[in-house]
């Protein structure tokens, strides 16, 4: 996920297009998309990057139709350079959506501008999400984000109290790694509540502390 992000980054809309990323809650979906976009921003200033949530994107759909300007919606999604689309399972039963986001697809994928969605899972494990927008995502690069392995969530918490500029107890990161498995913010919100003892309490806790 990491390598092909790096790559779209570096030559949007030409390698790995659409680029389909999923993953597990709380594993970093999020942070690599917005990296990506920064990115294009960066080396690319004269394009227009576009991140929005699948959920915002609906909303904004159905004020469109209510106001009545859904052609203005769709000038302004066709107009980007590349279309983020954060959480793209939020589209699933919503047909009229789905229509739409399909025909914005196709004319940005025809005019090579950069498509990037993630999703909680894989395209063909997205419930109630028509075949069509489904095999649109199947047509390009698709990264797994798996969870982090025990020296991975290592690494992360000691990046986390170098950052904050303190220190814990090897055993207590420990600790923290091998029960915290599946989540990083659950990982990063474990290590906060410790460091906040130590603030609190002038001393690092101690594994019984941790437990």
């Amino acid at each position: 996920a990491y390598a092909a992000s790096w790559a779209a980054s570096k030559k949007p809309g030409l390698v790995y297009n659409p680029l389909f990323i999923y993953g597990g809650v709380g594993l970093g979906k999020t942070h690599l998309l917005q990296s990506v976009g920064n990115a294009v921003i960066k080396n690319f200033s004269q394009k227009k990057v576009k991140y929005i949530p699948a959920e915002k994107f609906t909303t904004g759909l159905i004020s469109s139709i209510q106001n009545r300007s859904i052609e203005g919606f769709k000038t302004k999604y066709r107009a980007v350079d590349v279309l983020i689309l954060d959480d793209v399972q939020f589209l699933a039963g919503k047909e009229k959506t789905q229509e739409e986001f399909f025909h914005i697809f196709n004319a940005l994928y025809e005019e090579n501008k950069q498509i990037i969605i993630s999703s909680d899972r894989p395209p063909k494990s997205i419930p109630a999400i028509t075949e069509r927008l489904r095999s649109r995502f199947e047509g390009g690069m698709i990264g797994d984000i798996s969870y982090p392995d025990y020296e991975t969530r290592i690494a992360i918490l000691k990046n986390k109290i170098q950052e904050r500029g303190v220190n814990l107890p090897d055993e207590v990161l420990d600790y923290i790694a091998t029960n915290i498995q599946r989540n990083i913010r659950e990982l990063e919100g474990a290590l906060n509540r410790l460091i906040a003892y130590q603030k609190i309490n002038n001393q690092p806790p101690n594994l019984e502390i941790a437990k």
